[in-house]
């Protein structure tokens, strides 16, 4: 059976895709393979700056994206070392054998 510490990443990392929105954000960052402010996102998204803001807040509580001060703003970006681990996440959950780690998802 899977370590809980395991289980309760992943299922953590499973919440936070859970929304439409935030697939949408974590798909356009890794399409657009640069740091983008929150106004870059909010006028791709069609959403309020306050929505994107907190749908960020999750996405980078995950580790899915990272922040990175610029002047008074941020820039988000995605954390490449975490994304790769996400198929192999589905994978295990799904009962498929654990891939062989490859430096962590941290």
């Amino acid at each position: 059976m899977l370590a809980r510490a395991t289980a309760e990443e992943y299922a953590s990392w499973f919440r936070a895709l859970a929304d439409p929105s935030r697939v949408q954000i974590v798909e356009y960052l890794a399409r657009q393979g640069r740091p983008m402010s929150v106004g870059e996102l909010v006028a791709a998204a069609g959403l309020a700056q306050s929505t994107v803001s907190q749908h960020l807040k999750i996405l980078a509580e995950v580790r899915f994206v990272l922040a990175e001060a610029v002047g008074n703003a941020r820039h988000y970006r995605i954390n490449e070392r975490c994304i790769a681990c996400f198929p192999s996440a589905a994978d295990v959950v799904m009962g498929r054998p654990a891939p062989t780690p490859t430096g962590g998802c941290a």
